[in-house]
């Protein structure tokens, strides 16, 4: 098999909701990682953090309301901390399991990634991205008039916070990012699709926003000149009239095929929607590079052309 240079974007079920949850999903995504680095890949790891911001936010409130003294913690210090405990979790996991499996000469680093937005971009005038756990309408209806929050029902799972979500413009820890690659290292970057924040002359100021972490990881692939995004999500294949009769599930499909497929509506807002634009933007970027959807467990079989739906340029 050829040797590929991999960005794999880690969805919610790779992590858990929970500390404890994480512990243990960490452990499962790691041999799915290292089964692709034994394969003589080179690995580079983005995740979500929809969960995780969300505890930490509703926790740092929760402090700030106990203690007149602390003030609000803004959401762009939230991803921050999302990031460094994910991180630390995830590069753990993946160094375990690459002694385990006798791998000793590939070391595992997070780095804690900010990524640039445009503080002008429409998406701060309609939040679209949600946040924290699943709620009743009932509850979520004390957190809007509790806190302001807006929320919505997302995906027919409940009720969820949802705030901006900005369009990444730059990865500002490129270079250092770039450097750990070339070195062999497997990096864990783009945590919860980066710390939202917008340049003012040098200083770089934190927006309250979560970027879409399908689109930071697509952005990300992109400037590493990888071969292959892989979105990992919770279903082995992308569908198009999803729920229906005339349910059909996609193996292999142009860009074009799914540019089509997206204005026709086929793909849920929030959900499906942004992985398949990624992955149209990732495969239509260059010749060669080719996006992959598909679930954790199935990675390695989806690289092999087994399962998963890939998009390409031609097919």
């Amino acid at each position: 098999m050829q040797k590929q240079k991999i960005v794999i974007a880690l969805g919610g079920n790779a992590l858990g909701n929970t500390l404890p949850e994480q512990m243990a999903a960490v452990k499962v995504t790691a041999k799915a990682i290292v089964d692709l680095i034994e394969e003589g890949h080179q690995v580079i790891v983005t995740h979500g953090n929809g969960p995780q911001v969300g505890m930490i936010n509703n926790a740092m409130a929760a402090l700030s309301r106990e203690d007149a003294a602390q003030p609000n913690t803004p959401l762009s210090v939230c991803v921050a901390m999302s990031q460094a405990y994910i991180g630390y979790d995830l590069q753990n996991a993946l160094r375990e399991e690459l002694l385990n499996r006798g791998i000793d000469n590939i070391p595992v680093s997070t780095m804690v990634t900010q990524v640039r937005v445009n503080e002008d971009d429409p998406a701060f005038d309609t939040p679209s991205k949600p946040i924290g756990k699943f709620l009743s309408e009932e509850e979520a209806k004390v957190i809007t008039q509790k806190y302001g929050h807006i929320m919505r029902e997302d995906a027919g799972r409940g009720w969820r916070r949802f705030v901006a979500s900005p369009k990444p413009q730059e990865i500002v820890e490129i270079g250092a990012i770039r450097s750990l690659v070339d070195s062999g290292e497997v990096v864990i970057a783009c945590g919860g699709g980066g710390i939202p924040v917008t340049l003012k002359g040098n200083h770089l100021k934190g927006a309250s926003a979560v970027i879409d972490k399908d689109f930071a990881s697509c952005l990300l692939a992109k400037e590493l000149d990888a071969d292959y995004l892989i979105i990992l999500t919770a279903v082995e294949k992308v569908a198009i009239n999803f729920g229906k009769e005339d349910e059909t599930w996609l193996s292999a499909i142009s860009t074009s095929e799914a540019e089509k497929y997206a204005r026709e509506g086929q793909f849920a807002p929030g959900s499906m929607l942004p992985k398949v634009e990624a992955a149209i933007d990732f495969a239509s970027s260059k010749p060669g590079r080719k996006a992959l959807i598909t679930l954790l467990q199935k990675a390695k079989d989806g690289i092999e052309g087994k399962t998963g739906t890939v998009v390409c340029n031609k097919l």
